[in-house]
């Protein structure tokens, strides 16, 4: 088995998502000791924005790219192939201002491309990476799990799906900022959900 963690916390230490993802990470190793971990830490190792300089470069044919060119384009297939590699995916995602961090937008961006991880069909978009199965640990200051101010698991359902990823589990940390006891009341809640995860 390879587990691939994504910490998308733009904290490089001390990340609440991070801890969460290492808990989840940590229960995949006991049951799979075997098991090879990557882990891409998208605070020490930023990827670029998804701009006008990549999107030229994506669209020129391989064979006619400039070296600046291929360079950026081999920076989003790092990311697509350590993907395709995994077995399973352990996302770690704070909430930002109700969204996803702009680090994990990023990574989201670079292995969505068409041809290679989803294609379209006369029937619609077909994912291309289905079989693996994804941990998505969530970190909030606030309490928001099932309510209209969670954009954050309708946004990562619809894009994991449309690459293919259907088998996404939700572990959530909540009220870590309301003071002491709804945070370890959060934490709690975490290793019920990770319990649930794995039953």
């Amino acid at each position: 088995m390879t587990i691939l963690q994504i910490n998308a916390s733009a904290r490089r230490e001390g990340a609440n998502s991070t801890r969460i993802a290492d808990a989840v990470v940590a229960r995949l190793r006991a049951e799979n000791p075997s098991a090879r971990v990557q882990v891409r830490d998208l605070a020490s190792q930023p990827h670029p924005l998804l701009d006008e300089t990549a999107l030229v470069a994506l669209s020129t044919p391989p064979e006619q790219r400039t070296p600046e060119q291929a360079a950026r384009v081999a920076l989003d297939d790092a990311l697509i192939a350590e993907v395709q590699a995994a077995d399973v995916i352990v996302l770690g995602v704070p909430m930002y201002n109700f969204g996803v961090p702009a680090q994990l937008k990023n990574w989201i961006d670079a292995i969505a491309r068409v041809g290679v991880t989803f294609r379209y069909t006369e029937q619609g978009p077909v994912g291309l990476l289905a079989g693996r199965r994804v941990y998505v640990a969530l970190a909030r200051g606030g309490r928001y799990r099932d309510t209209p101010a969670d954009s954050q698991v309708p946004y990562l359902k619809t894009m994991l799906g449309f690459l293919g990823m259907t088998d996404v589990r939700f572990i959530y940390a909540e009220g870590l900022n309301m003071g002491p006891e709804s945070a370890e009341r959060g934490f709690a809640e975490a290793e019920a959900d990770l319990e649930a995860a794995f039953a």
